[in-house]
């Protein structure tokens, strides 16, 4: 008997796009902007406002993305904040004490963030340590050689140019959130279409099997690790040029945030699948919490608690979606299967 396919087929895979958690985050997001919207009587609708909505988003998501990469490969990284704070410290050092071109400086920014992460993942495979414990030792380093560079001090009247382009746009929309989008896309084509990018969710999903497919899971880690470093060399860069001064507090309020978009985003602790636009979508959430927070003049404990409330629940539902029972699972265990044709 053969098998055909009909309309119903389509309307399956509409209804599951429409019950992803995508598709969730973009509906909580609208009706949250919706929302802000009418009680702020039209204000979150000015361009100026929403200019620094979406300027301010960008760090958010570049953080969110970082963590989401370690947790890609079942791992954490608690020195991403204080990294972003570091490479921000150092690019800010490198102009206003060395006297060095912005360009320079940037880029060093980014390339101090890679090498963070690939200490970290080799300290991981050489240890054979959690990254939970490695990146909770080398966040104290790393919040040791922030306060280092510069004590409290602040730099500022570095690159005005650099400032100048970091709080510009382009046709209303923020540079730095055009930067985010940029590296967002690139993240998610690493994951979908490279196959170093498949070969790091194997890891994450199942070692073992992943392992007899011919994948080294050591390197697996390393990559993830130096890729979450970069993209926080990259927050790190966006602050810079957004901020015009900073200081060794840089990064201070990052750690949060950088868990709250992953796994609100529907990423899994466990590892094995990642999701850019859920991550990206939760970031806009809790941003627009925080703008709550600002409008409302509501106690900033309470915006905290709310958040970890979710994030402790985003937690709970990824851990039962996990089950080897549930879709999830079955997914999860299908992936080394997938990477060995590629």
């Amino acid at each position: 008997m053969t098998a055909t396919t009909g309309p119903a087929e389509p309307r399956a895979r509409i209804g599951d796009v429409l019950r992803s958690t995508e598709a969730t985050l973009a509906a909580i997001a609208i009706a949250g902007f919706v929302a802000l919207a009418a009680t702020t009587h039209g204000n979150l609708l000015h361009g100026d406002t929403l200019r620094a909505v979406l300027q301010f988003l960008a760090v958010p998501i570049l953080v969110g993305l970082a963590q989401m990469v370690v947790l890609g490969v079942g791992q954490m990284n608690l020195s991403v904040g204080v990294t972003v704070g570091l490479c921000s410290m150092i690019a800010a050092w490198m102009m206003v004490q060395a006297g060095l071109p912005a360009w320079l400086a940037v880029a060093a920014c980014v390339l101090v963030g890679a090498a963070i992460g690939a200490a970290n993942g080799l300290l991981v495979i050489l240890t054979r340590i959690n990254g939970f414990i490695v990146t909770l030792a080398t966040m104290t380093v790393i919040d040791g050689l922030r306060y280092g560079i510069d004590g409290s001090g602040t730099y500022q009247g570095y690159s005005p140019t650099l400032v100048r382009l970091g709080q510009g746009s382009i046709l209303g929309v923020p540079n730095a959130f055009l930067v985010a989008v940029v590296v967002a896309v690139l993240v998610a084509f690493f994951f979908r279409r490279a196959a170093p990018g498949r070969r790091l969710l194997a890891t994450g999903g199942n070692p073992v099997a992943a392992r007899l497919s011919g994948i080294s899971n050591d390197r697996s880690l390393v990559v993830a690790h130096t890729l979450s470093g970069l993209l926080a060399g990259f927050a790190g860069a966006v602050e810079l040029a957004l901020s015009g001064s900073v200081n060794a507090t840089i990064g201070d309020d990052l750690l949060l945030p950088s868990f709250a978009a992953p796994i609100i985003g529907g990423v899994a602790l466990v590892g094995g699948a990642v999701s850019v636009l859920g991550t990206c979508l939760a970031a806009l959430i809790v941003r627009l919490v925080d703008v709550a927070q600002a409008e409302y003049s509501i106690d900033p404990s309470w915006v905290n608690l709310i958040v970890g409330a979710v994030v402790l629940g985003a937690v709970l539902l990824t851990q039962l979606r996990a089950r080897p029972g549930t879709s999830g699972g079955r997914a999860r265990a299908l992936l080394a299967r997938k990477v060995r044709r590629t």
